[in-house]
């Protein structure tokens, strides 16, 4: 399973369980809160009411003075109340009185008047001196038909002489409940959702770094051109600078130990023949020898120096991520320059070459654009009859620019096409049956893929050699 996926799969769960707990919690106490609330506020209302009702109550005329006549109007309004959008349109409360001896002898509902109901939790404890309340179900069976009733004792001139007990049906409250519940149940559903989005999200981003982090290091393995990723955060920037920098040292190694057995393969022959040469001269041999022997060396020096000069060119080219000198480069006008800059080698084999090219601008560098199209053109010279022709076309597609150069010689043999860009491979030139230093072509293919493109080398249907430079249109 993906990393990011078990972080997310985690962290949602961990979160989740909090979530639950929290809601869980809510939800079992929204119903107690409430009624602790309500519990509250009929303590209130019951001492306002005791007091109201001690004058009359000590008077003997608890049931038929101005007490009872405004409950019975209070129990006949109708508040039409949005409290928290449910509508409360009756009064829901009774009230009943008892003597000190907790006989009712008053009942706002006038159902229990004459009850003994000293042995109620509100009553006796309120004759006790204490506090006074109950919960009680009307009807047994329902258990949504609980009451809470709150009592107060009722003093008149420092003497107990009754209490009062306020009731209210906890039914009345369901609403409220009810809603309270669910809202704290959309939150919590909220809440999760917020928390899945959030979660997806950093899951997601942790997920894109990584996977910019594998692809960078699949590019390295690939001997890919990458740029490190470093726009994932402090410590993933911090790990893509740590794999660029190892990278680096790995390949500076590798690639100084390549080089160096390279170098030293490639100008084992020629320094061996001026050695040889060398050793001739000193025995002083004719003149016609000499001579022969100081071309020799000569000759063996330039390919020497050309060696190392493409060795260094690649080398720089190998070593960079990005082009340096990037501008806009008009590459009908660079095949053109190259064509000049060839002139001599052209004229000096008598061959004719053609350009064929549509306006087309990039964005590069020109200079190191002008070596691999120079590259391409000198392979061409040196493998074409005396004569022949050379053409270069540059095409232009919503995909690539392409710049192609065709010889007219006898082309590559089948076997060598797999190898014509690996470094220091090269076929005999057919005019002279001497090799190149095998750097041309591979340089051709670091400067195309310096610049997001590519190259390679084919054998025309027709005959003769072509090869291609694609880059990625401007």
């Amino acid at each position: 399973m993906n990393i990011s996926v078990r972080l997310f799969f985690g962290y949602f769960l961990v979160v989740g369980l909090a979530a639950w707990f929290v809601l869980n919690t809510f939800t079992h106490e929204t119903e107690p809160g409430i009624r602790q609330a309500t519990e509250e506020t009929l303590v209130d209302t019951a001492h306002v009411l005791a007091e109201m009702a001690a004058m009359e109550l000590s008077a003997g005329r608890i049931g038929q003075g101005a007490f009872a006549d405004s409950l019975r109007a209070a129990t006949r309004r109708s508040p039409r109340a949005n409290i928290s959008g449910v509508e409360k349109e009756t009064i829901d409360f009774r009230v009943y009185v008892t003597d000190p001896h907790g006989i009712v002898v008053y009942d706002s509902e006038g159902t229990a008047v004459g009850a003994d109901y000293a042995q109620w939790r509100d009553i006796a404890r309120v004759l006790r001196g204490e506090y006074g309340a109950r919960n009680t179900l009307e009807n047994p069976a329902d258990p949504n038909s609980s009451v809470m009733y709150v009592a107060a004792p009722i003093f008149w001139q420092g003497e107990l002489i009754g209490v009062l007990s306020l009731a209210k049906p906890l039914a009345s409250l369901h609403p409220y409940i009810a809603r309270a519940e669910q809202r704290v149940k959309q939150s919590g559903l909220l809440l999760l959702a917020a928390t899945a989005a959030i979660g997806l999200f950093f899951s997601g981003w942790l997920s894109w770094s990584i996977n910019r982090l594998r692809a960078y290091a699949r590019d390295v393995a690939d001997g890919r051109k990458a740029e490190p990723p470093t726009s994932g955060g402090r410590q993933f920037s911090e790990l893509a600078r740590a794999l660029a920098e190892m990278r680096e040292r790995l390949e500076g190694k590798q690639y100084v130990e390549r080089y160096v057995q390279n170098l030293a393969h490639e100008m084992k022959s020629p320094l061996t023949a001026v050695i040889g040469a060398a050793e001739i001269l000193e025995g002083d041999p004719p003149a016609a020898d000499r001579r022969r022997f100081a071309d020799s060396i000569g000759e063996q020096a330039r390919r020497l120096q050309a060696i190392i000069d493409r060795m260094l060119m690649l080398a720089r080219v190998e070593q960079l991520q990005a082009p340096e000198g990037i501008a806009t480069v008009d590459l009908a006008e660079l095949l053109k320059t190259c064509i000049e800059l060839r002139r001599q080698q052209l004229d000096a084999r008598r061959l004719d070459c053609r350009l064929s090219a549509t306006p087309v601008s990039i964005r590069g560098d020109a200079f190191l654009l002008q070596q691999a199209i120079l590259n391409l053109l000198d392979n061409a010279i040196e493998f074409s009859p005396e004569g022949g022709l050379i053409e270069l076309a540059l095409s232009h597609t919503e995909e690539a620019s392409e710049i192609t150069v065709r010889d007219h010689g006898a082309g590559a043999p089948d076997y060598a096409l797999r190898q014509l860009f690996d470094r220091f491979y090269s076929l005999p030139r057919p005019a002279t049956g001497r090799k190149s230093t095998g750097l041309g072509l591979a340089l051709v293919r670091e400067v195309a893929r310096l610049h997001d493109g590519d190259a390679e080398f084919a054998n025309h249907p027709d005959g003769g050699g072509v090869g291609r430079i694609r880059l990625p249109p401007g």
